[in-house]
């Protein structure tokens, strides 16, 4: 089976909320033999350069200071890297722009970033809309995660089954040499029969590929018992999908995704096929 993924890409802000993806990224690349792109987005229009361009100016001696420090510790640990730094209104565009521009597919990203006025969001606005928009997978790293190495669980959502989740997380599964985990959540007790025959048919796709597969369904909200799941197992990776690209995936997004995203301790894979893109 193929590498899952060849061109990745750090999104990062180089904060404190950053460590995490940081750090994971710099160990994917370290352990598949591949150099690393980054983007640093800063926030920037013409009208506040002209009215402000001493402010302007010290914000971009600052991000130039971070991707200096990012660049000494990817020399230090032996890691080809590459950083751009990109201006613009909306960070979330310049990142998408950069993944598309590299042909990346994989971003890898924080939850969020500082909590202020929107606190109670559980993924920060910013990385919603990347995730979102974004041309390929992303994956989302809280700042204590570290490179998984106990057990990959993916999840199936029974009214939408998506094929390619299930492929991308058996290609981390087989590459890292891990045990998967197969999940497939009904809302209630009447919806099983259905849950049941998704789980099945997601369990002989997966063992064409990787024979360490094993699943179950359970019944209640998907984000619960997705993240029960998780620590039952002991899965350090949680696989989900996207939707496809359309735009459903935006309310979906918001729901189910969205809140494993923010309470998974571990890292959390955005599966999204290469030609979902959205507009």
């Amino acid at each position: 089976m193929a590498a899952p993924f060849n061109r990745l890409l750090l999104a990062t802000e180089h904060t404190e909320h950053d460590r995490g993806a940081e750090a994971l990224a710099f160990a994917l690349v370290r352990r598949c033999g591949l150099p690393l792109w980054g983007v640093m987005p800063i926030v920037s229009n013409a009208e506040f350069e002209m009215v402000a361009p001493q402010v302007a100016a010290k914000d971009d001696n600052a991000a130039a200071a971070k991707r200096k420090a990012l660049e000494d510790i990817a020399r230090t640990q032996g890691v080809v890297f590459e950083m751009r730094l990109r201006h613009g209104p909306e960070l979330y565009v310049e990142i998408v722009a950069e993944a598309r521009e590299r042909g990346s597919d994989l971003i890898v990203i924080r939850p969020r970033g500082r909590r202020g006025l929107l606190a109670n969001l559980l993924v920060g606005e910013m990385v919603h809309k990347v995730v979102a928009h974004a041309p390929c997978s992303v994956l989302i790293v809280p700042p204590p995660a570290a490179m998984w190495s106990r057990r990959i669980l993916v999840a199936v959502d029974p009214t939408a089954p998506d094929a390619g989740t299930v492929q991308a997380a058996c290609a981390v599964a087989a590459e890292c040499g891990l045990p998967l985990h197969v999940v497939c959540v009904a809302a209630e007790a009447s919806a099983r029969p259905a849950a049941e025959q998704a789980l099945a048919t997601a369990l002989t796709q997966a063992r064409v590929s990787h024979a360490a597969v094993d699943g179950k369904v359970r019944i209640g909200r998907a984000h619960h018992e997705l993240i029960a799941a998780a620590r039952e197992v002991g899965a350090d990776l949680l696989v989900v999908g996207r939707h496809g690209g359309d735009s459903l995936s935006h309310a979906w997004l918001g729901g189910t995704a969205q809140k494993v995203i923010g309470l998974a301790d571990c890292p959390v894979l955005v599966s999204i096929p290469a030609t979902s893109v959205l507009p």
